[in-house]
């Protein structure tokens, strides 16, 4: 009867045909999945994901967790443009069901939805945590490069967070990642920071518009390219050179020989 409501574009009954499958057949776990994705037809997502989750507890007890971590998946895609929030946690959950099975690469796939979305919405501090989640697995797993490009995100977040010490122990940190120091991510991320801590935004913004940078996730390369310096971004100069440079050389000479003939007359 389900099969026959959806075919006929009938959601509304379909989902209460596969309900009361459900109900009659509690160990049938696939048919409040497919309730949910009748919900989802009818664009009731918030109801819809409900039903997938409660789908993926059941697959869980049942002892089929990769099913279940596909479920949470499926229910965060559906979720994800009304609720980033709630996508955020069933991403997270869906990666701890594949760490527990030792399936790595699919955890680390979900761990880094989760994290972008962070940083869409601006939850800097979670997505800090969420990066160094990522960055350790990567690190287990000895894919050492995407450690690197972890490690330039992680920076990224916590410059914007105003934290420079966390940015910078982050560094200090990743010197221990075999290949890192003396890389061209190394190499460009001590630009950064030493451009940052002396208040240069020409150097700043010279790294973050770098391919480096400029080529990684979106929401990592809007970061670097929105990244602006504590103190205004103005490089430190004397007060006398900035006069200088607005009046021109002719001015910068008169300037040097009034210093020298200051005292030309005497101290009185």
């Amino acid at each position: 009867a389900a099969v026959a409501f959806k075919n006929a574009k009938q959601f509304d009954q379909a989902r209460e045909a596969c309900l009361r499958e459900a109900e009659a057949h509690e160990n049938n776990k696939a048919a409040y999945e497919q309730a949910g994705m009748m919900l989802k037809e009818m664009q009731r997502l918030p109801e819809a994901v409900q039903l997938i989750e409660k789908a993926s507890m059941m697959y869980l007890e049942n002892g089929t967790p990769d099913t279940a971590a596909i479920a949470l998946e499926r229910a965060g895609k559906l979720i994800e443009n009304v609720s980033p929030e709630k996508a955020v946690q069933l991403y997270q959950q869906a990666a701890s069901v594949f760490e527990n099975e030792e399936r790595l690469r699919q955890a680390l796939e979900m761990l880094g939805k989760a994290s972008r979305l962070l940083v869409r919405g601006r939850r800097l501090d979670e997505a800090a945590l969420s990066l160094q989640k990522e960055k350790s697995i990567y690190k287990e797993i000895e894919n050492y490069p995407t450690c690197y490009k972890k490690t330039i995100a992680q920076v990224l977040v916590h410059l914007h967070r105003n934290d420079y010490v966390a940015a910078e122990r982050c560094v200090r940190e990743s010197y221990s990642i075999p290949g890192f120091n003396g890389s061209e991510d190394c190499a460009a991320l001590e630009q950064l920071l030493e451009g940052y801590d002396q208040q240069d935004q020409d150097q700043v913004s010279e790294v973050c518009n770098s391919p480096l940078f400029k080529y990684m996730d979106n929401d990592y390369a809007k970061l670097g390219l929105t990244l602006v310096v504590p103190g205004g971004g103005i490089k430190k100069k004397s007060p006398n050179a900035a006069q200088d440079k607005a009046r021109g050389p002719a001015a910068v000479g008169s300037h040097a020989d009034e210093e020298e003939d200051e005292y030309s007359g005497g101290l009185c």
